[in-house]
């Protein structure tokens, strides 16, 4: 008797233990906090993993820079310390022209344009995360991005001299051109920035503005829509090679789905987010032609550059881009 409720309870142990075996855990940082739409996406993308690889891969969501910062990110997918991650593929321009492409000012201004662009960037994307060791699994874009700034901005020479916060090689340059004193920071600093005087300006989406509760320290927000860049979902190539058919099918289903999600909640949650920004006293300011019509030969200057550095992978780019 004594026999088999050994044998019995071996056989639980080993059952067990082939169970646990079978589940992969994985980590994926975001820069983002909990509020921030692309995080509220990430959340629902996990679970979604988790249901349709029936508990075999666990995914961990690490937000608001809690495990790496965002410029550590591709990094540390790329070395396998995190499996799985989200980042703003501008951030990393200086690495390649292909980053730099969805942040270039008026290139691409609305969100079907945007969609568009990406269709024309992903083969070339995909390949160059490859070359790397790691895999696109889905973009999704921010909303489009304005100038936050107390100050009266008229025209291109109003913005000389501001303290530009620039969180990308794209917005360091855009400051550079403008005349403003670019300082680099990121999302989490943000609002300490503001906070110390640090800075007084950046270029981003209102949710940015909402998220880091810009609307305490700037009062105004010029729609100007110059860019929507996007945050890229990678993969680290072995660790997805290491999954089993069947939950690297679900991993590539939840992606889908989640792309879809995101691009609908991107242009879903930018109404509420200038909506929310005016309930706390920011005013949305259209941009004077002039405004415009300067930011538009930076946006001209910025493509002529990029697509001198791009070469004919760039080129191709832009043409299939403009075919659509």
């Amino acid at each position: 008797m004594h026999k088999k409720i050994s044998l019995l309870a071996g056989s639980i142990v080993l059952a067990f233990s082939a169970g646990a075996q079978a589940q992969t855990k994985w980590d994926l940082p975001t820069a983002y906090p909990a509020s921030n739409f692309h995080v509220e996406n990430l959340t629902s993308f996990v679970k979604d993993v988790d249901t349709l690889s029936e508990g075999k891969l666990k995914i961990t969501l690490h937000n608001n820079a809690s495990l790496y910062k965002a410029p550590e990110i591709k990094r540390a997918v790329q070395g396998n310390q995190a499996q799985i991650g989200e980042i703003l593929l501008t951030n990393f321009a200086n690495e390649d022209p292909i980053y730099e492409l969805d942040g270039l000012p008026f290139l691409a201004t609305g969100y079907d344009a945007s969609f568009k662009l990406y269709q024309a960037q992903k083969p070339f994307l995909e390949k160059k995360l490859n070359a790397h060791g790691m895999t696109l699994l889905y973009a999704v874009a921010w909303p489009p991005q304005g100038i936050f700034a107390n100050k009266d901005i008229k025209q291109i020479s109003d913005m000389k001299g501001l303290k530009w916060r620039a969180y990308s090689p794209v917005t360091a340059k855009i400051a550079e051109l403008v005349g403003a004193q670019p300082v680099t920071v990121q999302q989490a600093e943000l609002a300490q920035a503001m906070a110390t005087g640090v800075i007084d300006s950046y270029m981003s989406s209102a949710s940015t503005g909402y998220d880091t509760k810009t609307y305490e320290y700037i009062k105004k927000f010029y729609d100007t829509q110059a860019w929507l860049p996007k945050n890229a979902i990678i993969v680290n190539k072995k660790a997805f090679d290491a999954l089993d058919p069947a939950s690297q099918a679900a991993l590539k289903k939840a992606g889908a789905q989640a792309e879809e999600r995101g691009w609908k909640l991107s242009q879903e949650k930018n109404k509420w987010y200038q909506e929310e920004l005016a309930k706390n006293g920011m005013e949305t300011v259209k941009p004077t032609v002039e405004l415009q019509e300067g930011l538009s030969v930076i946006g001209k200057r910025m493509l002529d550059d990029w697509l001198k550095k791009a070469g004919a992978d760039g080129q191709a780019m832009i043409d299939t881009y403009k075919k659509q």
